[in-house]
């Protein structure tokens, strides 16, 4: 529990989640004093030592599959299609994202460069959308920390 706490915390920290990263704190530090506690009692028991050890490698894990549950934030995507930029902007569009399109020159010649951002439990839906349209498009997804304004129709 301790590390899968401190895991959440970290990336609500990251995501700049003040009070849910209090709260993650708070659990994990009552969490880390019981069970810090209960080791030392008799730190010549192998048995606690390794039993620790796998729940902190295991609490690492777990952290993780919960704030991937939480999908909290925004994904921001940035797509070249070399061809099909145009069609994806329109099915983007019509199931309600936002997307800007601007053209580009590539390595072999004009391209679609397109941008938009999306709320992260969304992410799939957006990646299944453009490997239906462009299985070849190249694609680059990142975290954003922040957002103001823009259209967030979905």
């Amino acid at each position: 529990m301790d590390v899968t706490l401190y895991t959440v915390r970290i990336l609500m920290v990251m995501r700049g989640r003040k009070g849910m990263a209090w709260l993650f704190g708070f659990c994990q530090s009552i969490v880390f004093v019981t069970a810090l506690r209960a080791v030392l009692t008799d730190a010549t028991n192998w048995g606690k030592i390794l039993g620790y050890s796998a729940g902190f490698a295991t609490g690492v894990i777990s952290g993780m599959w919960i704030e991937e549950r939480l999908a909290l934030g925004y994904t921001h995507f940035r797509i070249i299609s070399p061809r099909l930029g145009a069609a994806l902007c329109d099915k983007l569009r019509q199931v309600g994202y936002a997307v800007t399109e601007v053209p580009a020159h590539g390595k072999d010649g004009m391209v679609s460069l397109l941008n938009l951002s999306v709320q992260r439990r969304k992410t799939a839906q957006v990646e299944q959308i453009i490997q239906a349209i462009d299985p070849e498009a190249f694609i680059t997804a990142e975290a954003i920390n922040s957002v103001r304004r823009g259209f967030w129709g979905i």
